[in-house]
């Protein structure tokens, strides 16, 4: 997977794959976007995508070429949007855990880079899709990097599994909120699962904690790591594979 950092090596033996719209943003950030700068034909797009007649590739493929803005506007836009308070402490007290962080995300790359460098968080690892611009101006397109053959996704997060494990990681973490973490849930050892992730791992049988946010994060990182939070017989919250 390529990086902007180096991988570290995950000392606790655990890595932790997080989404970004709608988890560590706190909106998604492509549908904000939409809403101000796209043009007719994106919502028969998203239609199309909700009733599984196309996959999310194709879908935002052809939304990213309905936007219609300026870099400047782009940039404007971005500045307005915000990530979860906590995440900022979440990353520290992983990284002073020994467990790497690498952003896994069916979002957009350049989005997700600005977003996160205000924060001083632009050195975490990104799989994403890749925004670029197209002719004419103010056009924009869309291509998928961490795409993967028989995925119709953009970003294939079950690949992004297998590569932290390849990477050296025994045990993976998914954080998480949506469909696009749903194959990737069934594929990791534990989930912290928010809104419609949490009807799925429960729905599956998968081992997670719900969490509202990364103040909740924060509280069950260390429980997960010192091994109290697999006990499904005594930690709270916790749903396991039968």
């Amino acid at each position: 997977m390529p990086t902007n950092a180096s991988t570290p090596v995950p000392l606790s033996g655990w890595t932790i794959l997080c989404d970004f719209d709608g988890t560590i943003a706190v909106e998604d950030v492509i549908d904000s976007l939409l809403d101000r700068y796209g043009r007719p034909g994106w919502e028969a797009l998203e239609q199309d995508w909700r009733a599984g007649r196309i996959g999310s590739r194709e879908c935002m493929s052809g939304q990213v070429a309905l936007l219609d803005m300026s870099r400047e506007q782009l940039d404007a836009h971005l500045s307005t949007l915000w990530i979860d308070h906590a995440f900022p402490g979440f990353v520290a007290r992983a990284r002073a855990l020994g467990v790497p962080i690498r952003v896994v995300s069916d979002g957009l790359d350049y989005a997700i880079h600005k977003i996160l460098g205000r924060y001083g968080l632009d050195d975490l690892p990104l799989a994403a899709n890749h925004l670029s611009p197209a002719t004419p101006p103010q056009r924009w397109q869309l291509t998928s990097p961490f795409q993967a053959e028989g995925c119709a996704s953009g970003t294939c997060k079950c690949a992004c599994v297998e590569r932290a494990r390849a990477d050296g990681a025994t045990r993976t973490l998914l954080i998480g909120d949506g469909a696009s973490d749903f194959c990737a849930a069934d594929r990791v050892d534990f989930v912290f699962a928010k809104h419609r992730l949490i009807e799925h791992c429960r729905a599956a049988g998968i081992a997670y904690v719900p969490i509202t946010g990364f103040e909740d994060a924060l509280e069950f990182l260390p429980k997960l790591l010192d091994g109290s939070l697999l006990e499904a017989e005594t930690a709270p919250h916790v749903a396991t594979t039968p």
